[in-house]
């Protein structure tokens, strides 16, 4: 091995130099740096969240219940800046005291109803309008299993893999190695499942599914860490026929622009408040408004 080693301090102490991508958000304590209240909207459920897969988990469901006729899963969805450190105002940490995106409000109960963390978010949303989690108790019993499969394995992808190959400040074997090889693994264990099921509950579309797909779908479709064909994802054949089936659902194709801050300009809905919102946004790309021609 040829990467550098380090001998550890006795005692730790922050670095607010160390580097990386997200250095200038990072930071050993919690609590809230400025004091500013959230957005509320007129809907029952009010999301504060960023398109990345945690937050797409919950768009998703959203999108998927509202598909169902669901009016109580109506909502307001704002995009929380989590490079610029919105999610650490005093209303979002009152909403998610460990500051991480997505966020969900309930206001359709008296007090309203914090919700943080995007797994549970998918389970309160499941239980609360009875759709997309299985009633029969071993069908329940596999879904969850995967649900927190899925928040248990994720950060070995994203504060893994993704850090060390994509936005560490300088690539290291060991690391990149270690994470990669356990990617590969969990690859392998949803590809395996997947050769023998339609969805992660036989041919029943859950959580289980919405948790993973922006996730390991992201992955084996290059649009997270661009690091397709360095994990040869062309191989897991099983997840990419489950991915592409989950992306040709309407609910996921709406989901996934909700709060999306980044490439193409028809892949962005910034906030959402109303099902013509989606509409608007086309309409903008398709006709934007004429530029006024300079003064000078």
């Amino acid at each position: 091995m040829s990467d550098a080693t380090y001998e550890p301090p006795k005692v730790w102490k922050w670095n607010t130099e160390s580097g990386g991508k997200f250095a200038n958000i990072n930071r050993p304590i919690a609590g809230s740096t400025f004091d500013e209240d959230l957005a509320v909207g007129k809907h029952p459920m009010q999301l504060y969240s960023l398109a990345t897969p945690n937050g797409v988990k919950v768009t998703l469901m959203l999108e998927e219940l509202l598909a169902l006729g669901h009016t109580g899963a109506e909502y307001d969805a704002y995009l929380v800046d989590i490079s610029e450190g919105q999610q650490f105002s005093s209303g979002f940490v009152g909403a998610n005291p460990n500051s991480k995106i997505p966020a969900l409000m309930d206001h359709s109960t008296n007090p309203p109803t914090r919700v943080f963390e995007s797994g549970a978010i998918l389970l309160y949303l499941a239980e609360k309008f009875g759709e997309f989690l299985p009633t029969d108790p071993s069908t329940r019993a596999e879904c969850l299993s995967w649900l927190f499969w899925q928040m248990g394995s994720a950060p070995y992808l994203g504060g893994g893999f993704g850090h060390f190959y994509a936005y560490a400040p300088a690539k290291f074997e060991y690391p990149i190695d270690r994470f990669t090889m356990e990617v590969k693994r969990q690859l392998d264990v949803l590809d395996q499942h997947l050769a023998k099921h339609q969805y992660f509950c036989d041919d029943e579309y859950t959580i289980a599914d919405m948790a993973i797909w922006p996730w390991y779908g992201a992955l084996v479709k290059g649009t997270i860490y661009e690091a397709a064909e360095f994990i040869e994802a062309h191989t897991y054949t099983n997840v990419i026929r489950w991915t592409d089936q989950i992306a040709e659902r309407e609910a996921a194709k709406r989901g996934r622009m909700v709060n999306r801050a980044w490439g193409e300009p028809s892949s962005q809905l910034h906030e959402r408040h109303d099902a013509g919102d989606f509409d608007t946004q086309t309409q903008d790309i398709l006709n934007p408004e004429p530029q006024a021609e300079s003064a000078e």
